[in-house]
This record gives structure tokens, C-alpha cells and sequence, in this order.
């Protein structure tokens, strides 16, 4: 594999950078719920629209978010035949170093689409090809790597491979979606497979995620064409529930709520909770209340926040399904929770809004436009150290909220 790496400022070769409280070190946040436990942000948009640090140029035109840890933030970018790894200075978004990587992927609606982990001093990502990439989170370099497809089996589905990779304790854990091996565990030190299992259903879109339910450790897949769940230690198909869409389009990260599983997808499947037991889910409920097709809910409270086909927010109680209260003006776009409120991206405008939600109603506290063209506003953002982070298909930035 030819390496092409340049560095721009130094950063020390000697230390790993351990993620903190004010760090965004993977998908979905520190606790995998995309809520922050900052406080002390702006508030009162409209008194003090928040300023834009800065905005810089991305060439891969995709929808993966970045990682952000000690200050740096990590990023996945492409051009012509290769990915570049960045690690870009939070504070003044100029890039402390790049290493770039072959991958001859083809555009599939951009090429990224996973969020990298930092972790112990590695940086892990997984892009649209299936290839397993970790490198040395201080400099870039190659530690290991693997392929879903020639390693694994996996079938290349319709928009490629879109997970993000899960770490949990020694494993990460990826969903090729080959024979006899739908989800697999890594060492994450070395590459090596742990197991290899769960059935064979083809790889979804959505990313990995660990819960304990009856007891049970276990890891939970929205794949192509069910919900399925695995044993933590083995592998073993623990038990299933089938989950047709459309394109096999699923996206959204699972939610456990007790010993209860919401999912959600697009293209008018809906959603449903799903109550196990004795090695069975069975559905509490299902409707089209919340029509999520790319991103994640929220759980606040108990209650479930997710923007939703064709085009509002949704406040849902999970218990019953009821749809609480709906809020026009937002498509497919991301969502977190920080310091008591949240932050929703307009999948279509690429508009920024913060808002109060409650089972009473939505407030909104001010909108920003920090996009002025452009669409499919898609991927994920992030907060970290008091800053905002959000893309576009051409554009990174970082807006000051502290």
C-alpha cells in the first residue's frame, strides 16, 4: 500500500490523546446517545446569534461526521482514488497533519459515510468499500486493516457501506453482512477475529451498538432486512425480528429503552418497540408516527425526538407509540441533546435550530443559516469543548457556542 503522508504541525508522537467529558471521540458522542453533558453554551440565538470559528473546504462529498478529541478534530475526506485522514486544530481549523490511503470506490452519493472512533490511542474508520482502517491517532500511520467483503463475505449493498465502527472494551465490531458471518468482532489492538456471527443477513446502514437486556450482554444490528441481536461474548444469534424496507434502507442506530428495542426506518416503513423476552421480541406497537430515514433518535426523559418523514420533528412516546406533538420545518437531518436543549440540522436548507422540547411543545431559541446552497444536508453533528461542528457535501464548520 502506497503511503502518502504529510505533516503540518507537530503534535506528540509520545502521548495518546484520552478522551474527556468535552470530547466527541466517536459516533453518537462519548456515551453512543448523542448527548452532551456540556453546559454553559448560548443559548438566546436571536439576542447572540452564535459565531462561525471557521469554514473550511472538504472534497469527498459525503456525510460522515468527525471525532473530536483533546482539541483535535478527526475527519475523513476523499479525492479522486484516496481517502485523507485529518486531524484538523479545533481552534483554528488548519490541519495538523494528513495521511492519505488508496481507495478506489466509485461516488455513490459522495464516498464517506463513517464517523472515525478514537480510542487508546488508535483512530479506527470503515469506508464505503468495506475496508477496516486503524491507524495511530498521533501521526496516521497503518496498524492494521481488514475487509468486510474479501475478509469477511460481505455482499456490496446499494449505497455501500455506512456503519461507523463500535468499540467495546478489546472489540470492535463491524457488520460485513457475509454468510454465517453478519457481525463480527475484531481485537482492536491487532485486527484479529474474535467471532464471527449472527446469521447472514446482509449489512444495513446503521452502526453497531451494545445493550444489556434480561441481563444479557449482547449487540444489536439494524440490518438489511431485520433487527438482530447477538451474543457479546460468542457471537450467537440471540434472536431476530424482521424489518423490510425499502432498498433495504436502514439506518438508524437501535434505542434500548429497559428490556425494550425502538427502531426506525425510511421510505414509509415507520417505526415499533419491540418487548423481549425468553428469546423472543415481540412487537408492543408499530406505526408511521416517526419515519426516520438516516438518522438516530433521541431519548430525553423518556421520550424519543427524531426528525422524520416528510419533514418534521417528533416528540413520540415510546411506551405507546403516540406521537406527542409534530414540528414542521426540518428533513432527514441530525439531531443532539446539550446543556438542555437540542440542535437540529434542516436536512434540506442546511439551516442550524435550537430548540427546547418537552411533552409539552417544541420552543424554538434561534436559527442560524451557516450554508447559504447546497442539499442533503445529512450527516450527523457534533459538539465538543463548546464548539458546534456540522458539514455540508463541500464545507466543514465550526460554529462558537461558548
Amino acid at each position: 500500500m502506497r503511503l502518502s503522508l504529510v505533516i503540518t504541525l507537530g503534535i506528540s508522537l509520545a502521548l495518546p490523546l484520552i478522551a474527556g467529558a468535552a470530547d466527541w471521540p466517536h459516533f453518537r458522542g462519548i456515551n453512543g446517545d448523542a448527548v452532551s453533558a456540556e453546559t454553559g453554551i448560548n443559548k438566546d440565538w436571536v439576542a447572540t446569534p452564535p459565531a462561525t470559528a471557521w469554514t473550511i473546504p472538504v472534497t469527498d462529498g459525503g456525510y460522515s461526521g468527525p471525532a473530536v478529541v483533546g482539541g483535535i478534530v478527526y475527519f475523513v475526506d476523499h479525492k479522486g482514488k484516496e481517502d485523507i485522514v485529518r486531524a484538523i486544530d479545533l481552534a483554528t481549523g488548519v490541519d495538523k497533519w494528513k495521511v492519505n490511503y488508496p481507495d478506489s470506490a466509485p461516488d455513490n452519493y459522495g464516498f464517506s459515510r463513517s464517523t472515525p472512533a478514537i480510542d487508546n490511542g488508535m483512530l479506527y474508520y470503515i469506508t464505503s468499500a468495506g475496508d477496516v482502517f486503524c491507524l495511530k491517532q498521533a501521526d496516521g500511520t497503518l496498524v492494521w486493516k481488514k475487509n468486510c467483503i474479501a475478509d469477511y463475505g460481505g455482499v456490496k449493498i446499494n449505497w455501500f457501506y455506512s456503519m461507523s465502527p463500535f468499540i467495546d472494551g478489546n472489540k470492535l465490531i463491524i457488520v460485513p453482512g457475509g454468510a454465517d458471518k453478519a457481525v463480527v468482532a475484531l481485537d482492536k489492538t491487532t485486527g484479529e477475529t474474535i467471532w464471527a456471527g449472527g446469521g447472514s443477513d446482509k449489512a444495513g446502514y446503521a452502526t453497531p451498538m451494545a445493550a444489556t437486556i434480561n441481563g444479557k450482554k449482547q449487540y444489536l444490528v439494524l440490518a438489511a432486512t431485520s433487527l438482530i441481536s447477538v451474543d457479546a461474548d460468542n457471537g450467537k444469534l440471540l434472536w431476530s425480528y424482521p424489518w423490510k424496507t425499502q432498498y433495504d434502507v436502514n439506518s438508524a442506530v437501535p434505542i434500548v429503552i429497559g428490556d425494550s428495542v425502538f427502531i426506525t426506518s425510511g421510505y414509509g416503513r415507520g417505526c415499533t418497540l419491540l418487548d423481549i423476552k425468553d428469546g423472543k421480541a415481540t412487537a408492543r406497537w408499530e406505526n408511521k408516527d416517526m419515519i426516520s430515514q438516516m438518522n438516530t433518535p433521541l431519548l430525553i426523559e423518556g421520550l424519543l425526538y427524531c426528525t422524520s418523514d416528510p419533514g418534521n420533528l417528533v416528540c413520540m412516546d415510546p411506551a405507546t407509540g403516540k406521537a406527542l406533538w409534530k414540528q414542521a420545518g426540518f428533513e432527514k437531518g441530525g439531531l443532539l441533546a446539550v446543556d438542555g436543549t437540542v440542535i437540529i440540522v434542516d436536512g434540506k436548507s442546511g439551516s442550524v435550530t435550537m430548540a427546547t422540547v418537552s411533552k409539552e411543545g417544541y420552543k424554538e431559541l434561534g436559527k442560524i443559516s451557516p450554508y447559504t446552497t447546497g442539499r442533503d444536508f445529512w450527516a450527523p453533528p457534533v459538539f465538543a469543548d463548546g464548539n458546534l461542528l456540522v458539514r455540508s457535501k463541500k464545507e466543514l464548520t465550526c460554529i462558537k457556542l461558548k
